[in-house]
């Protein structure tokens, strides 16, 4: 299946801004972007198809899942 990963501010540093990539049925987030190598729990910010999902959320057929970092200020 494909899904199409979208990262978001210093994500995209070494790494792309947008790409499609292919998944076996069944793969969770985590599986997904396990080669983009963040820091455990994970990205900041993590939106499939817009909306919030946890690491384990199992990813569906043209899914767009969005990284952002997490966002702090005073």
């Amino acid at each position: 299946m494909k899904v199409t990963i979208k990262l978001f501010a210093h994500y995209r540093i070494g790494r792309f801004k947008v790409a499609v990539r292919e998944y076996a049925p069944g793969t969770s987030v985590r599986a997904g972007i396990a080669d983009l190598r963040f820091n455990e729990p994970g990205p900041g910010v993590i939106l499939v198809n817009g909306a919030p999902v946890p690491l384990d959320h199992v990813l569906q057929e043209g899914d767009t899942i969005a990284l952002l970092p997490q966002i702090s200020g005073g």
